[in-house]
């Protein structure tokens, strides 16, 4: 399955990757459910838009209690890593991830549509000041620098609306490829869940890479590769040189 994958890729006249918390539980962030959860730490609603916006100071409590600390200090893993020589060697067009953390860019990534935001980023809901998560030391909540209001972490909340410039763009590419590669999502959470079968129904073959099946396995997956993101990358480099 691996030498199948890998003929698929460098077949590919355009060939784009779908990336889910999977990808990055090897760098130590947490996913937001099943074992080992945010949300077995965290209540839901802290990240509800709602909810934020008439408790900015206990959300921040919250955030400043490890969740931004584990993400920045983060690193990307093989698996990142692999993706980003793909793209430079011209074998991937673009990464559309469901994750907030930045590793894709950390990791030498250029054209990553980020469809639930990014953690790296402030954002000033008053007077839409955008900020750095470098300028700031997080042990308290963050203010805007020009108007004194609490910043919003600039990913996606619940409430809210996907960004509209990574969305129209991830969906291009899915009209547009003719392989998507599915790294560690469990295909659940929508509306960006749909894009793989977006890109199936165009006629595009799927590659998923998941230590468990997923909603993806036996429906849309032309090939299964039952492995975690970090194996995966390793076993998969000797088919492709």
């Amino acid at each position: 399955m691996l030498k199948e994958a890998a003929d698929l890729i460098k077949k590919s006249k355009y060939a784009i990757a779908f990336t889910g918390a999977g990808i990055s539980v090897e760098s130590g962030i947490p996913p937001f459910r099943g074992e080992n959860g945010i949300w077995n730490k965290y209540e839901e609603k802290l990240f509800d838009i709602v909810y934020f916006n008439s408790h900015k100071k206990e959300a921040w409590d919250m955030l400043c209690d490890g969740f931004y600390e584990n993400a920045v200090k983060a690193k990307p893993n093989v698996a990142h890593f692999l993706l980003a020589e793909l793209e430079k060697n011209g074998n991937l067009k673009s990464i559309i991830t469901q994750n907030i953390d930045n590793l894709h860019t950390k990791a030498g990534n250029k054209t990553v549509y980020e469809v639930h935001g990014n953690i790296a980023n402030l954002l000033c809901q008053t007077d839409g000041s955008k900020y750095s998560i470098a300028d700031f030391d997080l042990k308290s909540a963050p203010l805007c620098r020009e108007c004194g209001a609490i910043l919003k972490p600039d990913f996606v909340f619940f409430g809210e609306q996907l960004p509209e410039y990574d969305l129209n763009k991830s969906i291009e590419d899915c009209h547009k490829c003719d392989l998507l590669i599915i790294i560690g999502s469990t295909g659940i959470v929508y509306p960006a869940a749909s894009m793989p079968n977006l890109a199936k129904e165009n006629g595009a073959k799927i590659i998923e890479v998941n230590p468990q099946e997923s909603v993806y396995s036996n429906t849309i997956a032309d090939i299964y590769i039952k492995m975690g993101a970090v194996d995966f990358a390793e076993n998969i480099k000797k088919f492709l040189d």
